[in-house]
């Protein structure tokens, strides 16, 4: 079982997202069958049965071994994640396009610049996890409380100008094997409660920031 899966294809997202067979993913963080399920979940084995079989299809459980009892044998799966993450890809048509905006203080630039982190690093994962290789990815996550909106402000100015000053100190593009990395630094509100509804700005408490590695300085220009 890996960490985490980045589903890329439609029909998966939509297998992943059914409540039921979502809680199925859940259930199966831990190898059972479909007649275990079943008693968890009050239902018939044979429906059971059918969700597994579709989130099989789809990659999002895998069989982990096959027991006799009595003149049936019984198949024990897995879910093939202890998470998942639907990539954009998954919604292409639609997905936001970040050279549509670049708008430093826009919160669509900041989720189309999310949108294509997600498409890109789970891509990546994929390609690694094929090579039999790790991943070099670095983040940062935390928590600011700014004092007003001006702080807030020289702080941006201030994070800006130090990146595009260590930027411009490590970029090499004539470097022989150097490889491209890309750059996200993002800073909004964070919640008092971290649900996906309900939540407005005057939710909102201290500020969060958060990184990824780099691109080209040219690009982080304050």
């Amino acid at each position: 079982m890996q960490d985490v899966v980045v589903i890329e294809d439609a029909a998966a997202a939509a297998a992943s997202l059914d409540p039921l067979r979502a809680s199925l993913l859940r259930e199966l963080a831990t190898p059972s069958s479909a007649a275990g399920l079943a008693a968890k979940v009050g239902l018939p084995r044979q429906k059971i049965n059918y969700h597994l079989r579709s989130l099989e299809d789809h990659g999002l459980v895998e069989l982990v071994e096959e027991r006799r009892k009595g003149n049936v044998m019984e198949r024990i799966v897995q879910a093939t994640a202890a998470a998942y993450v639907i990539s954009p890809v998954a919604l292409a048509a639609v997905e936001p396009d970040p050279a549509r905006f670049r708008d430093r203080f826009s919160a669509y630039w900041l989720l189309a610049l999310a949108s294509r982190m997600v498409r890109e690093v789970g891509r990546l994962l994929v390609g690694a996890s094929a090579a039999k290789q790790e991943l070099a990815t670095y983040a940062v996550d935390g928590e600011i409380t700014f004092a007003s909106a001006a702080s807030r402000a020289a702080f941006a100015e201030e994070l800006g100008a130090e990146l595009t000053r260590l930027a411009a100190k490590y970029h090499d593009s004539q470097a022989p094997g150097g490889r491209e990395h890309r750059l996200v630094v993002a800073l909004h509100p964070s919640l008092k409660d971290p649900t996906p509804q309900g939540a407005n700005l005057h939710e909102a408490g201290p500020t969060s920031t958060t990184a990824a590695t780099g691109t080209p300085h040219q690009e982080i220009k304050p």
